[in-house]
């Protein structure tokens, strides 16, 4: 589990590992959005305990107006929202009925899950679809395809894919998060319209 960082910003961003952490921090440059603190809170399994010390901050309850929490949906969205719904209430905060629903105040929350609301899924599985129209994301199919045919399974697709799409960039040993600080990824592509609109309401 990460550890709570002092309280600077009313608005609180929490996430869940360093990629997460570089890619928001990305997308909020983008979108000219400031005053947004970003907390890693470390992994799917560690939020409980990290909201717990979270709330319990000096500053927290008269700092603290705005929470928005991001977690990757892994083997089911619906799973990933009731986890973060749990854990927010047992935080004695007040959970939201559905992700990218405010609710309460000083402070509301926010959830988005990833890639959204409705699918299994991680960060790599939406920005995948970035560039899923691309001449590269043929090359990687036929890749892919070939890999097949030599007996290859891929255990995660999705990262797979993502980092075979980095390896054709100019810097391929970059995470997904640095590579969106590099602008590799089309942060103004349809397909993070959620996250635009996740984080303007935080």
């Amino acid at each position: 589990m990460g550890d709570p960082q002092q309280i600077e910003h009313p608005v609180q961003l929490l996430v869940e590992g360093k990629d997460d952490a570089n890619f928001f921090r990305a997308m909020l440059t983008h979108l000219s959005i400031t005053g947004v603190q970003l907390q890693d809170y470390g992994g799917v399994k560690a939020l409980r305990g990290f909201l717990l010390a979270f709330v319990n901050l000096p500053d927290f309850h008269h700092r603290v107006q705005s929470i928005g929490i991001v977690q990757d949906a892994e083997r089911s969205a619906q799973s990933a929202f009731r986890a973060v719904r749990s854990a927010v209430e047992n935080a004695g905060l007040s959970p939201a009925e559905k992700p990218l629903e405010r609710s309460g105040a000083s402070p509301s929350v926010t959830v988005l899950i990833l890639p959204d609301s409705g699918q299994a899924g991680m960060l790599e599985t939406l920005l995948c679809r970035t560039f899923v129209d691309s001449d590269v994301n043929r090359c990687i199919d036929g890749f892919f395809a070939c890999f097949a045919q030599t007996g290859g399974e891929l255990k995660k697709p999705e990262k797979a894919r993502a980092h075979a799409y980095l390896a054709t960039r100019s810097d391929p040993h970059v995470s997904v998060g640095i590579a969106a600080q590099k602008g590799y990824w089309r942060l103004d592509h349809h397909a993070l319209t959620e996250v635009r609109s996740f984080l303007r309401q935080l």
